[in-house]
């Protein structure tokens, strides 16, 4: 069944995190591996710790030689279906990324909120989280906080610097209980999804296993992305290219009116 279920909707508003039920068929998660070994090979200059939009063919400042076969993934009717459950029949498409968390030296991230770094006004999004292979505890699954997102805002964060991590913000709310830290444990083609506001991060990898994800990044299309903001969380970042990206309206419309999107491909 492709459907979340009521339970499953209500858990995703209680937690801010939820995984469903069901999985790609194993063709397509064998496809995602055949993608994901074309995109390391097309990339040799860069980490496949962060390849941020793959679904891009020019992919700003990263400089990602990325292709259409990423687009693809992200409009899978099933997996829209389920995004459409959890935030409502109007929404677009703006981000990819692929963590590819390569064997034994595959980095930690800490624990932090992706709204702290998207030009989203007001901040909205859902990101889905597929497995390309089995996460477990041992090659750094994705660990969340569930609740933290019920207060619908960023909390404490401080900067953290080093080459074995993957970003450089990291949670540290002393209102935050990290005790009950949640590992998101999937099968190669199992989904999670998860709120813009939950507190979430992963260990690195010391296994002889890679942990490869794909991720996709929706907003509702009743919250605008700032381009202006983009540009000055650019600066910030470094990295991502906020201020010119193209954006693919995958369910409904645009019911801001104030989001440009790209023409289809």
């Amino acid at each position: 069944m492709t459907r979340l279920s009521p339970a499953q909707v209500e858990a995703y508003r209680r937690d801010g995190h939820i995984t469903a039920d069901w999985r790609l068929p194993a063709e397509t998660v064998d496809a995602m591996r055949a993608a994901l070994e074309t995109l390391v090979d097309a990339n040799g200059h860069m980490s496949s710790d962060n390849m941020f939009c793959p679904h891009l063919r020019g992919a700003g400042a990263q400089g990602l030689a990325g292709d259409d076969s990423w687009l693809e993934f992200a409009r899978i009717p099933e997996v829209l279906d389920m995004v459409e459950q959890l935030i409502g029949p109007d929404f677009l498409l703006w981000g990819t990324t692929v963590f590819g968390k390569p064997a034994r030296d595959g980095k930690e991230t800490p624990w932090h909120q992706d709204g702290e770094y998207w030009p989203i006004r007001p901040l909205a999004s859902c990101s889905a989280w597929i497995a390309i292979d089995d996460a477990t505890p041992e090659n750094g699954c994705l660990r969340v906080l569930p609740g933290t997102h019920r207060r619908r805002q960023i909390l404490q964060h401080h900067r953290r610097d080093g080459d074995d991590i993957t970003l450089n913000e990291e949670l540290c709310d002393p209102a935050v209980d990290y005790q009950t830290a949640r590992d998101v444990i999937l099968e190669a083609g199992q989904i999670s999804f998860h709120d813009v506001f939950l507190a979430h991060g992963s260990a690195p990898n010391r296994s002889g296993r890679r942990r490869a994800g794909f991720v996709c990044r929706y907003m509702p299309t009743t919250s605008v992305w700032d381009r202006e903001l983009g540009a000055i969380l650019e600066k910030r970042s470094g990295v991502i290219e906020f201020a010119e990206r193209d954006l693919y309206l995958v369910r409904g419309r645009d019911v801001s009116g104030q989001n440009s999107v790209a023409t289809d491909r």
